[in-house]
């Protein structure tokens, strides 16, 4: 994976933070990209100022955005390798009480930024007819839990994985990989967002008894991004959470 270029998205915080800092300490080179500039420039500095890295600020939702983190890569870096769309938002609400933004804000930013960023690296995959990429879902598409509402997040990661499919299935002739991570419950910030005062708490809802760290998902998506003869799947990186629950 040295010297592969590797675009992310949501990459200033919890598991894309990870993920960057995951590639990047492997010698790949990473262009960063997340909604809010700040967050941005203080993960690239935390991360060291890396040489093999640049970040964009930019709404992944926009088709425009998913171009321009394209066209900085071939610019800084000669090629796009491998795509990584984490970029994501994700919070509880009742069924009932879900309103038309509720569903625009998680098609826009999971489904919409997944496809167009998706859209804009294949086609440079295609010119170098190789290329890589992950999608991050979740483990609440197929193992869902009653007491955790969520239909609108969990619908837009439910189409997440149909994309990954379909896309295998359509450039796999082309030697492009498509592939999903579905994590379990994993530390990060996003817990703190959704109220979940004490992540650790649900430690239970996985085999291992006890949650995901987001190295872990890094380390996954760099398997998956170094493999060559996998695609269309969907990898849990749950402990177990698909499978039943330690109680």
């Amino acid at each position: 994976m040295k010297n592969t270029t590797v675009i992310i998205t949501g990459a200033s915080t919890g598991i894309g933070k990870a993920i960057a800092a995951y590639f990047i300490n492997n010698g790949s080179n990473v262009v960063m990209n997340s909604s809010n500039e700040d967050n941005l420039k203080r993960a690239f500095e935390e991360l060291g100022s890396p040489t093999n890295a640049i970040y964009f600020a930019g709404d992944i939702s926009k088709q425009e955005t998913g171009k321009t983190l394209v066209r900085l890569a071939k610019e800084t870096f000669n090629s796009v390798d491998v795509l990584i769309n984490n970029a994501g938002v994700f919070a509880p609400k009742p069924f009932l009480d879900v309103a038309e933004e509720d569903l625009d804000l998680y098609w826009n930013i999971n489904l919409k930024g997944t496809y167009f960023t998706s859209q804009a690296a294949i086609g440079e995959m295609l010119k170098q007819n190789k290329g890589s990429i992950i999608n991050i879902g979740t483990v609440l598409v197929d193992h869902a839990i009653g007491g955790f509402p969520a239909t609108a997040p969990i619908t837009s990661k439910g189409a997440i994985h149909s994309l990954s499919r379909q896309l295998a299935a359509e450039f796999g002739k082309n030697n492009i990989k498509v592939n999903t991570i579905a994590p379990g419950i994993i530390r990060s910030p996003l817990q703190g967002k959704m109220g979940i005062e004490d992540a650790d708490s649900l430690a239970g809802l996985h085999l291992l008894n006890r949650i995901g760290e987001a190295n872990e998902i890094a380390e996954a998506a760099y398997y998956l991004a170094s493999s060559d003869f996998i695609t269309g799947e969907t990898i849990n990186v749950a402990g177990g959470h698909t499978v039943g629950h330690n109680l």
